[in-house]
């Protein structure tokens, strides 16, 4: 776990580590991890294997830098099965042109891949594109509430137990 901290959320699960992985408990709302180690400027992607051990919702929300601004790539949200991100133009992974639902089996390692670059910001899962999203001339936020607490770069699970691995983070 070198640079990354457990994130501050209130009703937190606990964090810790499990064979090689950082496995997040269900919290009440959210349990999560923050990197505090040195980002890239620029133009970067960041990598990881997230799987859901527990829960319903999202069991890996990726919040990243955007410029100025951080955003957060939710997978599995809204019920289990909701990918997309959070927020643009100020709507949330929900509402807006990110949004697609894939099914998520529990216990299954996914790999996830990021990339954030001045003009876009795009994610794959297993190698399958997921976002593709134009960011020129968009608002690129937060959804309000704790999850701010992941910035700069930090991963979060909503009322799940789940487990990460091989977190990369890259310059391009």
């Amino acid at each position: 776990m070198e640079g990354w901290v457990s994130s501050d959320f209130g009703g937190r699960g606990e964090v810790e580590l499990e064979d090689g992985a950082i496995v997040l408990g269900a919290g009440n709302d959210l349990t999560g991890v923050t990197y505090r180690g040195e980002l890239p400027k620029g133009d970067y992607e960041v990598e990881l294997d997230a799987k859901r051990l527990e829960g319903g919702d999202f069991f890996c929300g990726l919040t990243v830098p955007v410029g100025e601004n951080h955003c957060t790539l939710v997978v599995g949200g809204w019920g289990g099965g909701l990918v997309g991100i959070s927020c643009i133009d100020g709507l949330d992974a929900s509402e807006n042109a990110t949004t697609s639902h894939r099914k998520f089996d529990s216990g299954r390692w996914y790999q996830i891949r990021l990339r954030v670059t001045s003009k876009k910001i795009q994610a794959w899962i297993d190698g399958d594109p997921v976002v593709d999203a134009e960011i020129g001339g968009k608002k690129i936020s937060m959804r309000r509430g704790e999850i701010e607490l992941s910035q700069p770069l930090g991963i979060a699970t909503f009322r799940t137990r789940a487990a990460l691995r091989r977190i990369q983070i890259k310059p391009l």
